[in-house]
């Protein structure tokens, strides 16, 4: 294991109460009594860095024997699949594994557990060395982070690794904190005490979504849904294929469900026949069109589909799939297994692609269905299965990347991020670094008339910079637009390094990109300063044009804007704003086009100078 240097060292568990327990770590012996309650606890004083140490935990009927301890430093790597993304999956993993020397990494992989109380104890675990057989299974934002730091630090780096994909924020605050928080409280006052309540929570969300159009739930009777009117299916979810649709609304639902889409077909096109592709899930299933029974089938072959001509009509055509779920991968539940391009109608032709917005999805609850627990079933029983059993491990820091699934709640995130930074510093009674990345681009190219979720996540993401100790990477330059898992996590492992570098280890470099300070209007030009110049302004750009400027007048509308560096600062104006008085940058899903770097080589982080209602305002955890 990895031990954290220059500060006091807990060691605790559990054992017969009454019983001595005595631990030697390395020369130094500690002697305690189990408590009435089963537990013990001691600790060390402080270490320098060092090692291979032994460690002997003992009563006298047992005895555990501990090698290979090394000391050094030890950040918690937690949130969502961005930082749970493997090092196998990134970019520069045969490179890393090739390396002559490895760095002296070593990493923690907290098993994924959900509790609705907080648990004392892992499931299991164990640390890992970075060596070529083991390398691929790190998290690769922590292993690049490490690596920077034992490049300039010469001691070995532990990573514990807490993160789950798709988690939202709320699962990793525990609800004693919830308590203590505005936003928070009146659901920390209902809190589920049982899998059974917290199921029952979970069906009522989804029935108030169901039924918020016609104030009842939508029948899934075949009589009243086996219909030529596609009115009828407005009430139900929408659905964006291929994807589960825990990621679109209906979450850890088990069970059979329905699956609706209108077909536009042509008169040429209905003479003849076609071949419909309906991807790659292997659970039964009935295929219906205009209200009759198609097709009727299991298991992946039966999902491409010939079709005679003259079976399609010419003009709208009712495509309605009742499909029971996934059985490989049995994780998977509902939805369109298998890549977008499996999801098409055909006819001579290049084929009609049925992927992306247009389907309906909705529950078969006349059929037997049940939630599978998980990590967003409630809130609080991510923290309560794979934090809690940390505490009290002493850690230098933590490094956080999270946000994806909150982006529809993001001016809840103002709040609900640094209650949940409060609250472990509390916890682990340790004011220690917390360093975040902030969202990357992904998604849609909204502007600012329009609004951005995301873009809002990462302004709530730069606010919560005003805590002490804490630190942001900015990383829209390096995303991908049509996947929300960018490759590049070298690039924002160093990032993070830079941060920890510079404000914790005392040597001196750049870590930060541009942030906005303030707005200076004088005629139709709108004048903006920045902290963290780190020796001047450029526009990363092959004709030193800068990009993602918008601009808005009295009346609010924005308008794409030009923009100029000059010394420190960037003048921005539009011939269509005569009285400029707000100015947004990057306001999008994914600015991937907005160019202001420092001469560091770090990018701006997306602001806006104005606080004008946003998009996700009214948007609440329940």
């Amino acid at each position: 294991m990895v031990l954290q240097r220059n500060q006091e060292i807990p060691v605790w568990g559990s054992g017969p109460v009454g019983k001595t327990v005595t631990v030697r770590l390395n020369q130094s012996i500690q002697k305690t009594i189990v408590d009435v309650k089963g537990q013990w606890k001691l600790v060390f004083p402080s270490m320098e860095a060092g090692g291979p140490y032994q460690m002997m935990v003992s009563t006298d009927q047992q005895q555990l024997d501990f090698s290979d301890i090394m000391v050094g430093e030890v950040w918690l790597c937690s949130g969502q699949s961005n930082m749970d993304w493997t090092l196998k999956d990134a970019f520069k993993y045969r490179e890393e594994r090739a390396l002559e020397t490895i760095p002296n990494v070593r990493q923690f992989y907290v098993p994924r557990e959900v509790s609705l109380k907080p648990d004392s104890d892992l499931s299991g675990g164990q640390w890992e060395q970075a060596h070529p057989d083991k390398l691929g299974d790190f998290t690769a934002v922590g292993y690049f982070f490490a690596k920077a730091l034992w490049q300039k630090l010469h001691v070995t780096i532990g990573l514990v690794n807490a993160s789950w994909g798709g988690s939202q924020i709320e699962g990793w605050i525990s609800q004693d904190a919830m308590m203590g928080s505005n936003q928070l409280s009146n659901y920390a006052k209902r809190y589920p005490s049982n899998w059974e309540m917290a199921d029952t929570m979970l069906l009522e969300q989804l029935k108030k979504s169901l039924s918020q159009k016609t104030g009842k739930i939508p029948s899934t009777a075949l009589a009243d849904i086996l219909t030529t009117d596609s009115t009828q299916f407005q009430s139900w979810l929408k659905y964006a294929p291929p994807s589960q649709w825990d990621w679109q609304g209906i979450w850890a639902f088990r069970g059979a469900g329905f699956m609706q889409r209108v077909i536009d077909v042509n008169a040429v096109e209905q003479s003849k026949a076609s071949t419909l592709s309906l991807g790659e899930n292997d659970g039964a299933f009935e295929l219906y069109l205009n209200g009759k029974l198609l097709k009727k089938g299991e298991g992946r072959a039966d999902r491409l589909i010939p079709i005679p001509a003259g079976t399609w009509k010419a003009g709208k055509n009712i495509l309605l799939l009742h499909q029971a779920v996934q059985k490989d991968p049995v994780w998977f539940g509902n939805g369109f297994y298998g890549e977008g391009s499996k999801l098409y109608l055909k006819f001579d032709a290049e084929p009609i692609t049925l992927a992306g917005e247009g389907w309906r999805m909705m529950p078969d609850f006349n059929l037997p269905w049940h939630y599978v627990h998980s990590q967003n079933n409630a809130g609080s029983v991510i923290y309560n299965g794979m934090i809690h059993p940390l505490i009290p491990f002493a850690i230098k820091g933590v490094l956080w990347y999270q946000g994806e699934s909150n982006a529809g709640r993001a001016f809840q995130y103002r709040s609900s991020f640094p209650l949940l930074i409060s609250s472990w510093r509390k916890q682990w009674k340790n004011e220690f670094p917390f360093y975040f990345v902030q969202l990357s681009s992904f998604g849609k190219f909204p502007n600012s008339n329009q609004g951005s979720e995301w873009a809002e996540l990462r302004e709530a993401q730069l606010m919560t910079l005003q805590l002490p100790n804490t630190g942001m990477a900015v990383t829209t330059d390096i995303g991908n637009p049509e996947n929300i898992h960018p490759k590049n996590k070298a690039e924002v492992g160093t990032r993070l390094a830079a941060i920890a570098l510079a404000k914790n280890y005392g040597i001196e470099m750049p870590y930060s990109g541009p942030v906005f300070e303030k707005m200076l209007i004088k005629a139709n030009k709108a004048t903006l300063s920045f902290q963290y110049v780190y020796g001047g302004l450029v526009a990363k750009d092959t004709y030193g044009y800068l990009k993602g400027f918008e601009i808005a007048g009295e009346d609010k509308q924005f308008h794409f804007a030009q923009a100029t560096i000059e010394g420190d600062q960037v003048i921005v104006w539009s011939n269509a704003v005569k009285k400029p008085i707000a100015v947004r940058y990057g306001w999008t899903d994914a600015p991937i086009d907005a160019n202001l770097f420092n001469k560091a080589g770090f990018p701006a982080t997306p602001f806006r100078t104005d606080q004008w209602k946003g998009v996700t305002d009214n948007k609440i955890f329940e």
